[in-house]
């Protein structure tokens, strides 16, 4: 599956624990990467200073589902669940 452009969810929704270029605590869940353009896209898509966290994700029918609302949905639910775990 390709990433819909724009989209963002995995952007958005997720925390993410390693630093990333002007946000050097990370970034909460919720919380829009300041890496985002006004098009939603990143802009360190193919730098060397993207997290790991970010390299890592790849696009998938069943987390991004059919819209972005879907992926926001799935992603939101998944970041409680792992939050929650590690409480």
């Amino acid at each position: 599956m390709e990433c819909r452009l724009g989209c963002a969810a995995c952007c958005i929704a997720p925390s993410i624990s390693e630093p990333i270029p002007g946000m050097p605590a990370g970034k909460p869940a919720g919380v829009p990467c300041v890496q985002l353009d006004d098009a939603g896209l990143c802009r360190l898509f193919g730098d060397p200073s993207r997290p790991a966290t970010c390299l890592g994700f790849q696009a998938e029918a069943a987390i991004c589902g059919t819209n972005k609302q879907q992926a926001l949905a799935t992603l939101i639910e998944l970041e409680q669940i792992t939050s929650s775990l590690l409480e």
